[in-house]
């Protein structure tokens, strides 16, 4: 029986490169997520390499050189990480300072509510 030809075409990644993947996912500040769509692949293929991975079904070669324009891509999106973590503790503290701000207007006020009823009886 012949060959179905589809229409897709599979991209084929070398070694090298499906190591490197699974590598850089392995590293604590990123998500397979995060590699996935830095590499432009399916995070469920880079789970799959990973499986891979620890099954040994790779030749574990050391790869020196990263996929062109990967590890710069990499690089600025472990920056904004770092950086919306940032603004997410800024804005919490923000909101802290807020609450005490509001607690401080509250607490004045009951103090001269009651400081000035002590006038109305002499007289």
């Amino acid at each position: 029986m012949p060959k179905m030809l589809s229409g897709k075409k599979t991209q084929r990644y070398s070694v090298e490169f499906k190591v490197k993947a699974v590598e850089w996912s392995y590293q604590a500040h990123r998500s397979v997520k995060g590699v996935a769509e830095a590499l432009d692949i399916h995070p469920f293929m880079l789970s799959r390499w990973r499986k891979e991975y620890r099954e040994g079904k790779f030749a574990m070669k050391r790869v020196k050189k990263a996929p062109a324009g990967a590890k710069e891509l990499m690089k600025e999106r472990d920056e904004i990480n770092r950086l919306k973590r940032r603004v997410s503790e800024l804005q919490e503290e923000n909101d802290i300072l807020k609450k005490f701000q509001r607690f401080q207007a509250e607490e004045r006020r009951k103090r001269s509510d009651s400081s000035g009823n002590t006038g109305e009886n002499m007289g």
